[in-house]
């Protein structure tokens, strides 16, 4: 290392790559065992994406009698149209109330029934009321409670630092590199353990509910590690994104009783999913009003259908879904107290991820076998939980469960190892990439052209119905995008808050994993849950139970389907999935 580098070195106990719901909670846990943490984001820790989870955070807590931990279990395996893990999924309803009782007393201010305890509301696919909510700003009150405590525990915090490259050798990790965004230049990070708990990648389609910071940088460097990603076909898109905007409308406003109508004024979820209606999962909702839209039955024959609230009455909907209401007027200039609100289906969440096992270590094959010091946790993991589709408020729990649980991991790893060496010259290949890209020499493609090619054909071909055609136009698309990306030229020379160079590593992120997307989506001859083909209508448990593993190789993506469910077959056999 030259000596002006020596200063951009650290070393630390714990690193958490990361600094939204998973991550904080996991930084939280290892500082309340003792351990040094620090948290590594690219944004502020109050501006990740948790904050934006509205509806609730999903715990059998008995406030209604028939529920139960059996019935949380059951409709999840359901929910995951029988691709999740059973035994992640058991694991996890199981620690789901002490979650949601642990923030309740780091002072979380959830919505309380009138004796005092936390309410709960429906949500989709659940049998019974376990939203646990604070208004639909949870997920808001969640983070910023955690990082109240997070600063009370003295952890660290590396705000606007985007990593670069994972410092992986023989199946041990060793660190990260990652860019200074505020000042410019390089940094190494050195640690016992690392978490990544990035988030999801929704920024590779066209209309999405993420930030835009939703890039998926971690399974893009996992890829470029050498290592596989699992399940990433499965993109579950939301039924009630903002018209154009893809802003999401919480899915507590039909746990409220909101109802979706067509261009007739029909609730026509009666035709999809008479039990449930509204409430049904997100995968048949979406496809519903998909397919009411492509039939001709949208709103005035147009993209998208009415979320109707005027029912609720102006005091349930500024008392329980005020943002929905904020946001409906502020984008779209719609006072849903007055008037239905245009929505369509809207990328939202990432099934697939970093492979990961119970204990969110990360794994490199199908065995099982894991990566010393590694460990994944949140939407930017797979631990099979929600297998092909996941249910609405199971995401704050999973984030908030299995990173206090990672926490836990890393925490019993991190008194029993010592720091392995660093790979010699770490700082190389990342300076390199970052040279190519400022230099950039007679490059003449702009990452944000292919960045708006890519989520159009994406949003088009692999999107909430898909087919062979399209998806083999995709991978030709992708492929093609690839290579123009090798001439990309960042006009920006500078260092400091160069915005420019961000974007096009984003960019590069965003096309490395996509065509894992893709690949995936091409090869499983089937429909399950979020991922819907139409020449292949029919589940297929017969050919099709099983994970996707994936890697990216100099001759293309290789898949391997050796990994399989985990099923308890005398508790939850597959069976078809009605609502």
């Amino acid at each position: 290392m030259k000596p002006d580098e020596a200063r951009h070195s650290h070393q630390i106990d714990a690193l958490v790559v990361g600094s939204g719901l998973a991550g904080m909670r996991a930084a939280l846990e290892l500082a309340r065992n003792g351990i040094e943490v620090a948290v590594l984001t690219k944004v502020y820790p109050t501006r990740s994406h948790s904050g934006a989870a509205q509806g609730g955070i999903a715990a059998a807590l008995a406030n209604v009698a028939e529920d139960s931990l059996e019935l949380h279990m059951f409709d999840t395996v359901k929910g995951s149209d029988y691709l999740g893990d059973q035994n992640v999924i058991e694991l996890f309803v199981q620690e789901a109330r002490k979650t949601v009782y642990d923030f309740e007393h780091m002072g979380v201010p959830f919505s309380r029934t009138e004796d005092g305890r936390i309410n709960q509301r429906p949500f989709g696919g659940h049998s019974s009321p376990r939203a646990c909510f604070s208004a639909d700003i949870t997920g808001h009150v969640l983070l910023h409670t955690l990082y109240e405590q997070c600063v009370r525990h003295r952890v660290h915090f590396y705000n606007e630092f985007q990593v670069v490259s994972l410092l992986i050798e023989d199946h041990v990790c060793r660190g990260v590199v990652a860019w200074d965004i505020r000042h410019g230049g390089l940094h190494v990070f050195q640690a016992k353990a690392v978490l990544l708990a990035t988030g999801g990648y929704g920024r590779a389609f066209k209309i999405t509910s993420n930030a835009h910071a939703n890039t998926g940088d971690s399974l893009s460097l996992i890829l470029e590690a050498g290592l596989p990603l699992e399940d990433m076909e499965f993109v579950q898109f939301h039924p009630t994104g903002l018209f154009k905007h893809g802003i999401l409308l919480s899915e507590a406003a039909r746990g409220e009783g909101a109802y979706i109508l067509n261009g007739k004024g029909e609730r026509f979820m009666a035709n999809y999913a008479r039990e449930k209606m509204e409430l049904a999962p997100r995968d048949l909702v979406s496809r519903a009003e998909q397919t009411e839209i492509n039939e001709g039955r949208g709103i005035d024959g147009k993209d998208y259908v009415y979320l109707d609230l005027r029912h609720l009455g102006r005091e349930k909907i500024m008392d329980r879904l005020p943002q929905v209401w904020e946001l409906a007027l502020n984008y779209l200039k719609v006072d849903a107290v007055e008037a239905p609100v245009p929505i369509q289906p809207t990328a939202h969440y990432s099934m697939g991820g970093v492979p990961a096992n119970i204990h969110t270590e990360v794994i490199y094959n199908a065995a099982g076998d894991t990566v010393t010091g590694l460990y994944a946790a949140g939407e930017a993991s797979c631990l099979s939980l929600h297998g092909a589709n996941r249910l609405g408020t199971n995401s704050l729990q999973d984030a908030a469960t299995f990173g206090r649980l990672a926490g836990r991991s890393m925490a019993d790893f991190i008194r029993r190892s010592t720091f392995s060496p660093l790979p010699p010259s770490p700082l190389d290949r990342p300076r390199a990439c970052i040279d190519r890209l400022i230099s950039g020499g007679n490059g003449k493609e702009r990452h944000a052209r292919l960045r708006e090619e890519l989520q159009e054909n994406m949003t088009r071909y692999a999107g909430v119905f898909r087919n062979a055609e399209g998806l083999s136009r995709l991978r030709e698309v992708v492929r093609e995008l690839q290579e123009r990306y090798q001439n990309v030229r960042v006009d920006d020379p500078g260092l400091p808050f160069n915005l420019d160079l961000m974007e096009a590593m984003e960019v590069g992120h965003l096309l490395n994993f996509s065509e894992v997307i893709v690949e995936g989506a091409l090869t499983r001859t089937e429909s399950r849950g979020a991922h819907f083909r139409t020449d292949y209508p029919k589940r297929d448990d017969q050919n099709w139970l099983a994970h996707t593993l994936a890697w990216k190789t100099d001759s293309g993506v290789r898949l391997s389907h050796d990994k399989k469910v985990v099923i308890y077959m005398d508790r939850f056999p597959p069976q078809e999935r009605k609502y």
